[in-house]
């Protein structure tokens, strides 16, 4: 039954009202989440192609009266990666940097490639040359979003989904778990229009190494 929630949760669903709907302890609702989100982790990922979306994206609470200097402070961040008519990538990182964007390009798409179309951000020209893929960009700092074909509207729709699940199912998420919190997500977006989405679940839980209580609170 949380299996069965969890999946057709749009935006997720909380150890709390897992605990609710099925009167458990929340320790048990809570463990029993991070376990569907474990095996979830275990799907293959093929590798991306066609045209490819690319941007970053910051989580965390707001830094108010900081200054600009102080923006991104204590704020995790999170690379997505999205296929246009295909699948999405969501992943954790240390930091935005060329070469740690260039990696991730490696890791999760095709040599081969079309394009591969970001915002203005400094990091992602160098690191699409390094990754060896063509690059397109939009220039949002100077409020372009859109330019025919060239645009990142495809990857930042699935940020906003992701944010609404924080802010208004999760509420709060630790940069520990932010990881399996993404897994879920995008395991859930990738097959949201599948009719075996509960079913496939199942299958992974299966087959899924189990995840103890204590690797978990580790």
């Amino acid at each position: 039954m949380a299996t069965l929630l969890l999946c057709e949760a749009k935006k997720g669903i909380s150890a709390c009202q897992i605990q609710r709907t099925l009167g458990i302890s929340y320790k048990t609702a809570w463990y029993l989440c991070h376990r569907i989100r474990a095996a979830m982790k275990e799907a293959a990922k093929p590798k991306l192609t066609g045209t490819v979306e690319m941007d970053e994206t910051y989580i965390g609470g707001r830094n108010t009266n900081k200054g600009h200097a102080a923006k991104f402070d204590n704020k995790e961040i999170v690379i997505g990666i999205r296929q246009r008519d295909g699948e999405l990538r969501l992943f954790h990182a240390e930091d935005a940097k060329a070469g740690t964007i260039a990696q991730y390009i490696r890791d999760n798409v095709k040599s081969d490639v079309d394009v591969i179309i970001t915002d203005d951000f400094a990091s992602y020209p160098h690191a699409t040359k390094i990754a060896g893929v063509p690059h397109k960009s939009i220039n949002h700092s100077g409020h372009v979003y859109v330019m025919g074909d060239i645009h990142t509207n495809t990857v930042e729709s699935a940020f906003s989904l992701l944010k609404r699940g924080i802010i208004g199912t999760w509420h709060r998420v630790s940069p520990k778990h932010l990881a399996s919190y993404l897994e879920e997500m995008e395991f859930r977006f990738n097959r949201r229009k599948r009719p075996d989405l509960f079913i496939d679940t199942l299958r992974h839980m299966v087959t899924a190494q189990v995840l103890t209580f204590e690797k978990l609170t580790a």
